[in-house]
């Protein structure tokens, strides 16, 4: 299976947070599944981190690319297409690094592993 987790999926994985889901935590531990990490996923933890909204135990750079390699998740580049998606989206969500993870998610029919309510309303397949 290929799925893409997005942002709070990537950091409460990285935590251990309890606060994600048993079933988000065995898809991402089962190694026969591809892992996705989009690359606007990447862009707004180091917003966050840049303007004191993250505090990560080290620099965004290594922080991200060690366990991206720990837990062998692939990138997931920002394609013209996906950009341009987004315009098609309902305005259920106002997020763009969310909007822009909803057109990929679609575009590349990749299920999107979420706890975010706003973007399970968009025509696409979530897990949580």
């Amino acid at each position: 299976m290929k799925v893409l987790i997005d942002t709070h999926t990537f950091l409460w994985w990285n935590t251990d947070n309890p606060l994600l889901s048993l079933h988000a935590r065995e898809i991402i531990a089962d190694g026969r599944n591809e892992v996705f990490l989009s690359v606007a996923s990447i862009w707004e933890i180091v917003i966050k981190t840049a303007k004191g909204k993250l505090n990560l135990p080290e620099a965004p750079a290594e922080y991200i690319t060690s366990r991206m390699s720990t837990y062998r998740f692939t990138a997931l580049p920002i394609q013209i297409s996906h950009a341009v998606h987004v315009y098609q989206l309902p305005p259920y969500h106002n997020d763009p690094f969310d909007r822009l993870l909803i057109a990929q998610s679609q575009l590349e029919s990749l299920p999107l592993v979420t706890a975010d309510e706003n973007i399970q309303r968009y025509d696409l397949e979530t897990i949580w």
